[in-house]
């Protein structure tokens, strides 16, 4: 069960380059999340390759729930 995703996108190649240091900078500066499942999608059409990582996580047990900038929360029921 999670109860968050975050969202991370991006299509022009510098961005693309850039994507893993964001997600690891989210990591580091929510290391009481725990990360309970993990998507990868590339997808393009003639002109954008867009690349996507979807983070599903949880609070850590022992730890309060708390709402963070840059996080949003969803239900997995």
């Amino acid at each position: 069960m999670f109860t968050g995703v975050k969202v991370f996108s991006a299509t022009k190649a510098k961005e693309r380059d850039d994507l893993g240091e964001q997600v690891n900078r989210w990591l580091r500066a929510n290391s009481d999340l725990e990360i309970v499942d993990r998507t990868v999608t590339q997808s393009s059409d003639n002109e954008f390759h867009c690349l996507t990582v979807v983070l599903f996580y949880r609070n850590r047990a022992g730890t309060k729930p708390a709402a963070k900038p840059g996080t949003s929360t969803a239900s997995s029921g």
